[in-house]
């Protein structure tokens, strides 16, 4: 395999005429302008005084440049690493300690209080906005034909590309080291899986500051030689308005629910698409089935995570299983191992996911005892997702390990409790904790969201689930609410909610 990322993904360019990103504006980058632009701006990164190896922080909102600035950032052999544009200084002070960037790039509002943070951490700031210019395209518009004759930084498969922070719902995020093979090897993967071709047009509406719209979305249809066209944000009336001229498109499960509200939604409006993929978090049954009877189309579920980019997918021809997230991808192991003994578990039993293959990351920048912890002796990564395989040979995950329940010494898994308060008459969905309990050591709690104009009481949910699961199963609190906390990806955020009640039982009580 070709060791660079954009050598590799150069080779699969098509004609440089062609389209590769057209805005919501109109802008458009054709890959022509790609390579040459990319060019500019990896000869000024390296005016700046980035050197091969270096990192480059980026927090800027989205924009086709923020995207050029990205394989800039692999064409001079530096690594780049998106920040997520909610970060306080705080949270960035941490990121830059811990990452020592020679170069960051921000947004200009941000300039001055970054200014100070990346002083004291030994690199320099230069700006980039929403509407792609700031002192870098000025710097890279100011390179002439010295851009022409470019040549790219030599990088190996094990050379890092990027550093991806991850999310640090317990402790602080650890920085997942990423090379050039783990991104390559995984875009051409998707290429061939979900059948995408130079022909192929992504509506783009995903944050770039995350595995799923920076490299599975852009390395993926830039294997393919295919063309984008980049929303700065989800909106449901913007994204219908684009969408008689994709083919696909990439989303987290807020996208379809919010979709199927709109008006619009029809099967002929989506009569010319041919996938439609979710991820990041999981995608209940009811949205997979509501979208099948609206479009005609079954949603593709995948599996991925920060440290390994794709490792599951539903297939593209074949059943697509709502409530799974498929079969291993080509060249990716994976097996299901008991949480504490480590042994293989049997078929249909639950136990934590562990992978392994071209896709998985070389480790937590610094961090070397946390990369020991979390990898086996014969190289399988340990997820720390609880999963379990079919007789199918379908992936189910069930939740984080850290998630389990252990309540009066019986195993609790919230997915399932979840599934069984989710196809209850008035529940749009639910999420189930464990929280400190004085005779149990944890309680069951579940919060859960009612459909709007509804009428879902705790003591009918109580009831209904008491004829479903076993006792020590059931919430023994139940509170209704409007909405659930998410993060950027769509993901609940159980650790608020486990901070919100956690006094549900104090009193404590031996309910």
């Amino acid at each position: 395999m070709t060791s660079h990322l954009f050598s590799a993904l150069r080779a699969r360019m098509p004609d440089a005429g062609r389209t590769f990103i057209e805005t919501a504006d109109g802008e458009v980058i054709r890959y022509g302008d790609l390579v040459r632009e990319t060019a500019r701006l990896a000869v000024a990164l390296v005016a700046l005084g980035v050197q091969p190896g270096d990192r480059v922080a980026v927090q800027v909102e989205k924009s086709a440049e923020a995207i050029l600035l990205y394989l800039a950032t692999i064409r001079a052999g530096a690594i780049f690493l998106p920040l997520n544009t909610a970060y306080t200084l705080a949270e960035l002070d941490y990121f830059l300690s811990d990452a020592e960037p020679s170069l960051v790039v921000c947004d200009p509002a941000k300039r001055d209080g970054i200014a100070e943070l990346a002083a004291r951490h030994g690199g320099v700031v230069e700006t980039l906005g929403a509407d792609g210019r700031g002192s870098l395209t000025d710097k890279a518009a100011a390179v002439s034909d010295e851009a022409a004759r470019f040549t790219d930084v030599p990088r190996g498969p094990d050379d890092l590309g990027a550093i991806l922070y991850t999310s640090g719902t317990t402790g602080r995020s650890k920085g997942a080291m990423l090379s050039h093979d783990n991104l390559l090897s995984n875009a051409l993967t998707l290429v061939d899986y979900w059948r995408f071709t130079d022909k192929d047009v992504l509506l783009h509406a995903l944050p770039i500051f995350h595995t799923h719209g920076l490299f599975v979305a852009t390395n993926t249809l830039l294997a393919a030689g295919g063309a984008m066209i980049f929303l700065p944000k989800f909106d449901a009336d913007q994204v219908m308005r684009h969408l008689p001229r994709a083919t696909s498109m990439m989303g987290v499960p807020t996208f379809y629910v919010r979709l199927l509200q709109h008006e619009g939604l029809t099967r002929e409006a989506t009569a010319h698409m041919r996938l439609f993929v979710s991820g990041s978090a999981p995608l209940l049954a009811e949205t997979h089935r509501e979208w099948h009877a609206r479009t005609g189309h079954a949603i593709l579920e995948r599996y991925g995570m920060t440290e390994t980019n794709m490792n599951t997918s539903n297939p593209y021809d074949g059943d697509r299983v709502a409530g799974t997230v498929g079969f291993p991808l080509p060249g990716v192991e994976l097996r299901v191992a008991d949480q504490q003994t480590a042994a293989p578990v049997g078929q249909g039993e639950i136990g934590i996911i562990e992978v392994r293959g071209p896709n998985v990351f070389k480790g937590y920048w610094r961090n070397p005892e946390k990369t020991m912890e979390e990898f086996r002796a014969d190289g399988f990564f340990i997820t720390g997702d609880l999963g379990k395989i079919d007789e199918r040979g379908y992936v189910h995950i069930v939740g984080r390990g850290k998630d389990l329940i252990i309540s009066g010494g019986f195993n609790v898994y919230p997915k399932e409790v979840e599934e069984a308060i989710d196809d209850l008459p008035g529940v749009v969905e639910s999420a189930v904790i464990g929280v400190p309990h004085r005779d149990f050591g944890e309680g069951v709690v579940a919060v859960v969201v009612g459909k709007a104009g509804g009428l879902v009481e705790p003591a009918t949910i109580a009831a209904a689930l008491s004829e479903r699961l076993a006792k020590f199963k059931q919430p023994k609190r139940i509170y209704i609410v409007q909405e659930l906390p998410r993060n950027t990806m769509g993901k609940v955020q159980k650790n608020i909610l486990r901070q919100r009640f956690a006094d549900a039982f104090q009193p404590a009580t031996a309910s």
